[in-house]
């Protein structure tokens, strides 16, 4: 399944970005078990089945960088809110791809 969005980002341009010492908006759409598990420190946590009802949650000025699993699910979450005016970012290959540390 292929999704469209706007733009795309790797974990490694995230991580180099967090530990360079820039403030990132993180969006995790994974589901609670996933978050528990293990997720980037300073993420906001919103499941991609809950988004529509959030949204006031979420700053469409800012740059958002959307994270799930596999990258997906964020690919999903991205086609949602560009099409609702929010300047979204895929973080492509999600946490499977993630080397950097999480909480």
């Amino acid at each position: 399944m292929a999704f469209t969005f706007p733009k795309a980002t790797t974990p490694q341009e995230v991580a180099a970005r967090l530990n360079a010492g820039e403030k990132l908006f993180l969006l995790d759409v994974r589901e609670s078990e996933e978050w528990a598990a293990g997720h980037i420190a300073g993420a906001v946590h919103i499941p991609v089945g809950q988004l529509f009802g959030r949204l006031q949650e979420l700053d469409p000025s800012k740059e958002t960088i959307v994270i799930c699993r596999s990258g997906n699910r964020s690919g999903l979450a991205c086609e949602m809110l560009s099409e609702k005016g929010f300047n979204v970012v895929n973080m492509t290959g999600g946490l499977n791809a993630w080397t950097d540390k999480l909480v």
